[in-house]
């Protein structure tokens, strides 16, 4: 019988490969889609954190909420503890129409939001309009929750 031998040949590579190795065609995106996702997450949970203001008890009432504006509306706060906010910059009565002034001059539009507790009495709300109407903005709208009585007796 006859014995099959096999020969390995001493010289040469071995395989197909001839030259240097072709880069890779294709990208891997799964690593980019997972930085995404997780992006995504984080910012969906940080977005509603980084609303801050001052804490308020509005009055409520059956009021339709206003539609949005371009421009970030101008408010003034007054608290249950005295206290008036400009945006979220406390002020003195006393400087309040020449801050407003100042204010009116950069900004395009002349509407403004009151923001009042529903504990401090009407005449300071009423003296903060004054003012607002003496620094010229005439457009005045009043923040309140919406849910409140109705007039004709029916809670919203």
């Amino acid at each position: 019988m006859g014995a099959n031998v096999i020969q390995k040949s001493s010289g040469g590579r071995r395989g197909r490969r001839r030259g240097r190795a072709r880069p890779m065609a294709e990208i891997n995106v799964t690593p980019f889609v997972d930085v995404m996702l997780v992006l995504l997450i984080v910012f969906m949970v940080a977005a509603p954190l980084l609303t801050v203001g001052v804490p308020v008890q509005l009055p409520e009432t059956a009021a339709e909420a206003l539609p949005t504006e371009q421009e970030e509306p101008l408010s003034i706060t007054l608290t249950a503890d005295g206290r008036t906010l400009l945006m979220d910059n406390e002020t003195e009565s006393a400087d309040l129409i020449a801050q407003l002034r100042a204010i009116a001059a950069e900004r395009e539009s002349r509407k403004v939001y009151v923001r009042a507790d529903g504990a401090i009495p009407y005449a300071d709300v009423v003296r903060v309009m004054g003012a607002l109407n003496a620094a010229g903005f005439n457009d005045i709208g009043l923040v309140t929750d919406s849910g409140g009585p109705r007039l004709d007796g029916s809670d919203g």
